[in-house]
């Protein structure tokens, strides 16, 4: 029996416009919990010198609809240029194996065992997924630290998204900042300071 596909998006958008995007979804059917955060390890940032482009994406989508047979796959991959809509944001996709129902999945293009990802164009890509997360986590109610990385996930055996160069704290702590810069304005009472006026 073979699993029905349930087709990507397929676009790429700035920051900018890909939290617009996102403000113009209803999650109704399925409603995410949190995010896995994974790299692509092949391609890496080498591999791919301009990022990702339309005719990669679709690759991609025959890569995991013909050749791994699965129902779909991550939501989003991001590289130092744009952030991919890949398997609809409203629906599940498949990334994680102990998360997929739960979570929403993104790909980092590069390999951050080997490749840098706080200077040059890891950084970049950091920029991105970080300003992606921010979208998610302010139209959907997420707590920016409930994030995981997919090598958390007690089903993964490798090191996924990098080991040696990925830390989730201080994504997180990236995050967490941008959402204030976005979204900042709390409220702060003060006594008026300049008697009112008397109206002879």
């Amino acid at each position: 029996m073979s699993i029905a596909w349930k087709g990507i998006v397929g676009a790429s958008f700035s920051p900018t416009s890909f939290d617009q995007y996102c403000h113009s979804l209803q999650w109704q059917a399925w409603r995410p919990s949190f995010v896995v955060l994974h790299n692509t390890a092949v391609p890496t940032l080498a591999q791919r010198p301009n990022g990702l482009n339309k005719q990669h994406i679709l690759d991609l989508e025959k890569y995991y609809r013909d050749d791994q047979h699965w129902s779909a796959g991550p939501h989003l991959f991001i590289d130092d240029h744009q952030i991919w809509v890949f398997t609809p944001l409203t629906m599940s996709g498949v990334h994680s194996p102990s998360w997929n129902k739960v979570a929403l999945g993104i790909e980092m293009l590069g390999d951050y065992e080997r490749e840098e990802f706080a200077t040059g164009r890891g950084k970049k890509v950091q920029d991105n997924a970080v300003a992606a997360m921010a979208t998610l986590s302010a139209v959907l109610g997420l707590d920016p630290a409930t994030m995981r990385l997919h090598r958390e996930d007690p089903l993964t055996t490798h090191v996924c998204p990098g080991k040696k160069h990925v830390s989730k704290q201080p994504i997180i702590d990236r995050v967490e900042a941008l959402l204030v810069e976005r979204h900042g304005g709390e409220h702060s009472p003060q006594v008026a300071k300049t008697p009112a006026k008397v109206l002879a």
